[in-house]
């Protein structure tokens, strides 16, 4: 049997065989559908920023603010959202935040003012605030131990899959001599909405992510008694420095510095994507094997130097502008980036999960959320700030000193969770962890 990306293609296959068999019915149903949902968000992601900039004529600050909204509303609606999941269950949260992002994909589509993007973003940061904390209940809701942390990897894989997938046809298809190809691909990206929706509607419409309150049901406490918890405290803090040097960037600093700074083409910036997305498809069965019973903050370890990695390569794409070696170097920084991205998926919204409850954990996915959408308000403001004023090396700089915290903040994380939180097998002795 032939090589995969140095993957033997037998052993993915019976890999993803063995998972799948695995799965009950509702965690099937979760991840069927999941890389044609996550296309329509391909098609917008690499793009909006330049949308915003080169289509509508917003300057890059003001672009990069406008950006920041999808997060600061997910921030500010993540709270009581986790707290109504964990009422009246993540489903009837989840068809709300569906149809605000619906409404918000659409009305950006026809944006021409701030005012009218910003309205939509902030629709769509509706969704954002609810969806991570209520797909993550969903998920942990249907699914516990080993096979969570295989979930909640082989879940991020198909999501970069619809993405990568449409970075590829929205970089071939969209031009910013034509706005047009902008309107049409938010629109499909509203259109995508619609098939979770109709999950939630059907197949998964008897899944319950809340517990049923009984007499002797245990005090779960609020928000502020969650976070005072030091192995919450850390993982938060950690959440929002990885969100704020990676996720926090692809929207805005990424395509903005791979455009102003490395001047590679939009073609570029979607084939970026479209490797990110073939790294992690490619090597994420291969690396939940190899962490599996691993402690999962060494995992992040290794994800924050391979980061490191990364960020030293798209900064030296910058130093050879419109060339080749530019393009080469955007190229293989989302490769590298996209390696630290399968370590670090599968084992912070497990962790997450393994510190929760039923009674709470609407709320533990809601402060996971909020550190994510944290990081992402600051990313795009810092990104903005930085490049539009030619702080390029700066930029880059920040980005390593971020990582480099994410690597101290790992260590101090394993001192405060236990080994099962921290998933070791506690059948097996720790070696060679």
């Amino acid at each position: 049997m032939r090589d995969v990306g140095g993957i033997r293609k037998d052993t993915l296959v019976i890999g993803i065989r063995s998972f799948w068999s695995a799965l009950p019915t509702e965690g099937r149903w979760l991840l069927s559908t999941v890389a044609i949902q996550t296309l329509g968000r391909g098609l917008t992601l690499p793009v909006t920023i330049i949308y915003l900039h080169e289509v509508r004529g917003f300057d890059l600050a003001l672009s990069g603010t406008l950006m920041s909204l999808i997060a600061i509303t997910g921030l500010l609606v993540t709270g009581p959202g986790g707290s109504l999941i964990d009422r009246y269950g993540a489903r009837a949260v989840l068809l709300t935040g569906l149809t605000a992002m619906i409404a918000g994909c659409t009305l950006l589509a026809f944006a021409t003012h701030p005012a009218v993007a910003a309205v939509a973003l902030v629709l769509i940061g509706v969704n954002f605030g609810v969806s991570w904390p209520g797909f993550n209940a969903l998920i942990a809701s249907v699914v516990e131990g080993d096979l969570r942390q295989q979930y909640f990897g082989v879940n991020f894989a198909l999501i970069n899959l619809g993405i990568g997938v449409g970075g590829i046809i929205g970089g071939f298809y969209v031009d910013v001599d034509a706005p047009e190809t902008f309107t049409v691909i938010f629109l499909i990206d509203a259109a995508s909405s619609l098939i979770p929706m109709a999950l939630l509607l059907g197949p998964l419409r008897h899944v319950r992510t809340q517990a049923q309150p009984t007499h002797d049901t245990p005090p779960t406490g609020g928000y502020l008694e969650i976070i005072r918890q030091p192995a919450v405290l850390w993982l938060t803090l950690l959440t929002f420095i990885a969100m704020f040097i990676g996720y926090g960037q692809m929207e805005a600093g990424f395509p903005a510095y791979a455009r102003q700074v490395a001047e590679v083409s939009t073609r570029v910036v979607g084939f970026a994507f479209a490797v990110n997305t073939a790294v992690i498809v490619l090597l994420q069965f291969t690396v939940l094997k190899h962490i599996s019973g691993r402690r999962r903050t060494r995992v992040m370890l290794v994800m924050a130097l391979v980061w490191v990695l990364s960020w030293l390569v798209l900064g030296a794409a910058g130093l050879l502008p419109d060339t080749l070696a530019a393009a080469i170097g955007v190229l293989a920084f989302m490769g590298v980036f996209a390696f630290g991205e399968t370590l670090l998926q599968p084992t912070v919204p497990a962790v997450y999960n393994d510190l929760a409850s039923d009674h709470n954990r609407g709320r533990y996915n809601a402060i996971n959320s909020a550190a994510f959408q944290g990081g992402a308000i600051a990313g795009p403001i810092a990104a903005g700030l930085l490049l539009d004023r030619g702080l390029d090396a700066l930029y880059i700089a920040v980005m390593v000193i971020g990582c480099l915290g994410i690597l101290a903040l790992a260590l101090a994380l394993e001192r405060r969770i236990p080994a099962n939180v921290n998933g070791v097998r506690e059948t097996e002795p720790v070696v060679g962890d």
